[in-house]
């Protein structure tokens, strides 16, 4: 059996797949400078000069350009890989004898598969790239907060690495119980209806569960990281104030990028799971 996965369809598609990822590595890496052009635009316009503005607006267009053609290339490429792979999936179940509800939840499954690589993929390359790029940015400017921004990762990734096998353990429970939803329509009966979405949703609430424990205690290390980041970088001798506020929004920034990095992460332990499903 052909194996649908996130390698094998990266491999299968790869020059398609390999120009718009590229286009979104400069994206994400032009987003990175924002904070320290702006910082030193602030600077230059206290002191009455406008090179730091012409070269914040520069970045900007140059961002919309990338980011612009970016999407317009994704569209039209994940949507012929999907009709592609989608027609292949179903005449492979229906050569071995599938039941149609559950090359129908394949089907579904595979979308969400596709849907990643269009949607998460750039967003979780975007969030790596920001990552180091903000650390070596602020490695720059101001060790102490490169040495905070260090330890929230470290700690989320910590948290990550802890929790990963109860967090495939729920998505396959989930994606179980999720195949049995046509037949549990095609039955008609309320109560077996009723027993589907009920356990459905136990899995749900177990996988939400997991999520705040790791949402509360990434927000406890963020909010200590915003505390850090102005008074360390005065203390240290960060003198001039767009530098400061140009960490301060690197620290911003890079909370911001590591809150949607756990939610990457359960998307990829999710198409894990369901690239067994796909493989047959």
């Amino acid at each position: 059996m052909t194996v649908i996965s996130l390698g094998s369809l990266f491999l299968r598609f790869r020059w398609r797949i390999s120009l718009t990822l590229t286009l979104v590595i400069v994206e994400s890496f032009l987003e990175v400078l924002y904070p320290l052009l702006i910082g030193f635009a602030i600077n230059d316009l206290l002191a009455e000069r406008y090179e730091g503005l012409v070269h914040l607006g520069m970045l900007g267009v140059s961002s919309v350009l990338i980011g612009s053609a970016r999407r317009y290339y994704d569209t039209r490429i994940y949507s012929g890989i999907y009709r592609q792979v989608a027609v292949e999936l179903v005449e492979r179940e229906q050569a071995v004898g599938t039941s149609v509800s559950r090359t129908s939840a394949h089907t579904n499954l595979l979308t969400e598969v596709v849907d990643f690589l269009e949607d998460t993929m750039p967003e979780l390359i975007g969030a790596l790239v920001a990552v180091v790029g903000i650390l070596a940015v602020t490695a720059g400017l101001s060790v102490p907060v490169f040495l905070g921004c260090l330890a929230l990762l470290l700690l989320v990734l910590l948290v990550y690495t802890i929790t990963a096998g109860r967090n495939y353990r729920l998505n396959a429970g989930y994606n179980n119980q999720y195949e049995k939803a046509i037949d549990a329509i095609a039955s008609r009966r309320r109560d077996r209806l009723t027993n589907h979405f009920h356990r459905l949703m136990q899995w749900n609430v177990r996988l939400s569960d997991l999520e705040t424990l790791n949402y509360a205690v990434f927000w406890i290390g963020a909010v200590a990281l915003l505390l850090f980041t102005p008074y360390s970088a005065i203390s240290a001798g960060v003198l001039e104030y767009g530098l400061v506020f140009s960490l301060q929004l690197y620290a911003f920034e890079f909370i911001g990028w590591l809150s949607d990095l756990p939610l990457h992460i359960q998307q990829v332990i999710r198409l894990r799971e369901i690239s067994k499903r796909l493989t047959g």
